[in-house]
């Protein structure tokens, strides 16, 4: 049964104010990245099935619920491929806006559950994206044990990412041996989502951490405005974008040429739990803001001048003598050009999980990146060891999953590892 059947006058309408003038689904559609809308840019869908997952060059939605699982004891290859062959169908009905199972919500048996939690009755699809990620762990534990004949396929550069300065990882939220990332513009779409694969995975794989998320950090397409994270300023200005084809396959997507066929047309993605000290920060200058920064908390654009997305000048002095951008900036120390050519699509959210007894805010940015070999980020965040953005952050989670190339019809998510 479909909720946009049953709702389809609200579905649209809503839909329609969803993309607005952003032209976001169309222009995946016109670029072929398996990310278009199945029914139109009015349908507020988005394809399950293409060449690369969805969710990834999507035009970043507003929303986001990540889950991190882990398997259970007495799971065997054969109960994790009857999973992920479960995920699959469920995840292609709520990415089309329907409700999962043998009579959804309400016309199932009354005396049986049902086989849908009915909370995204009369809501659209939302431009709901699931994508589907494998941790280092299922291939091999930490003590060497390959559950699931799956070591032979690990690939050589899949490795735990190494300590960095300033952690304060908190062992509840990282790691996972798979991962689901909701990304919706409706919340309770993206939830619905995560608690309905939760249900399917009850006696084989049970959530050990998530994340609710709303205000993209982040755009992943030159249709969409540069968002703000809760410094105020802008961030990914300089993101990879899904119309940068040649980007894409430089650094995101995993090549053709890869030894593990499985990951070709793959990628990474590393998901990092960051908190910020909000109070402390607000009472910063707006000048000591900027030169943390790098960049105008107005526009945007880089301390050396210009505007947002104007190439940071980082030979420029100030008129008092200095770099004009510091040498301890952010912007300097994260750009490509201070990182032999590093580039990831950043897809983050903010987050704020309530206050403490003092009246601080647990906020902060859920820092989401795709790239197609995990040394890019180390590269990237060890450069970051001098950044002096460090006072005002504690990075409180982590996790790195290989995302599998992306979901052909009649296929399940993944079916190329297990062959």
């Amino acid at each position: 049964m479909s909720r946009r059947g049953l709702f389809g006058l609200v579905g649209t309408g809503a839909a329609g104010l969803a993309v607005g003038g952003l032209g976001g689904v169309a222009i995946a559609g016109a670029t072929g990245l398996g990310a278009s809308a199945a029914d139109g840019v009015g349908s507020g869908t988005v394809s399950f099935t293409g060449s690369h997952q969805a969710g990834i060059v999507t035009p970043a939605q507003d929303r986001l619920h990540f889950a991190s699982f882990s398997l259970l004891r007495g799971v065997d290859r054969a109960g994790l491929i009857a999973l992920l062959r479960d995920w699959t169908d469920a995840a292609e009905q709520l990415t089309r806006g329907e409700e999962i199972g043998a009579g959804g919500a309400v016309d199932g048996p009354p005396l049986a559950p049902p086989a849908d939690t009915g909370e995204a009755l009369g809501l659209n699809a939302a431009h709901l994206t699931l994508t589907f990620g494998f941790g280092r762990t299922l291939f091999a534990t930490a003590d060497g044990h390959d559950r699931f004949g799956l070591a032979e396929r690990l690939p050589a550069e899949f490795l735990e990412l190494p300590p960095f300065a300033f952690d304060l990882l908190d062992e509840g939220s990282t790691g996972g041996d798979l991962c689901v990332q909701a990304c919706a513009d409706d919340p309770q779409v993206a939830v619905h989502a995560i608690r309905n694969l939760s249900r399917i995975a009850m006696g084989r794989a049970r959530i050990v951490w998530s994340q609710l998320g709303f205000g993209r950090t982040a755009s992943t397409s030159v249709s969409q405005d540069t968002p703000r994270n809760l410094f105020g300023f802008k961030d990914g200005t300089a993101n990879v974008m899904a119309e940068d084809q040649d980007g894409l396959a430089d650094h995101i997507w995993v090549p053709e040429s890869h030894p593990q066929e499985w990951l070709r047309g793959g990628s990474y993605l590393v998901a990092r739990k960051i908190a910020m000290t909000i109070e402390t920060w607000d009472r910063a200058s707006l000048d000591e803001q900027e030169r943390i920064v790098g960049r105008t908390k107005g526009e945007g654009g880089p301390l050396s001048g210009g505007a947002e997305f104007d190439a940071p000048n980082f030979a420029a002095v100030s008129t008092a003598g200095g770099p004009a951008i510091a040498t301890d900036a952010h912007v300097r120390l994260a750009h490509p050009e201070q990182n032999d050519g590093a580039r990831m699509l950043r897809r983050g959210y903010n987050y704020v999980d309530g206050s403490n007894p003092l009246g601080q805010l647990g906020a902060g940015l859920f820092f989401i990146s795709f790239q197609n070999d995990p040394a890019t980020f180390v590269r990237v965040q060890q450069s970051l060891k001098a950044d002096s953005m460090n006072e005002y952050l504690r990075h409180v989670g982590s996790g790195l999953w290989a995302i599998p190339r992306g979901i052909a019809p009649g296929e399940y998510v993944g079916q190329a590892l297990f062959g």
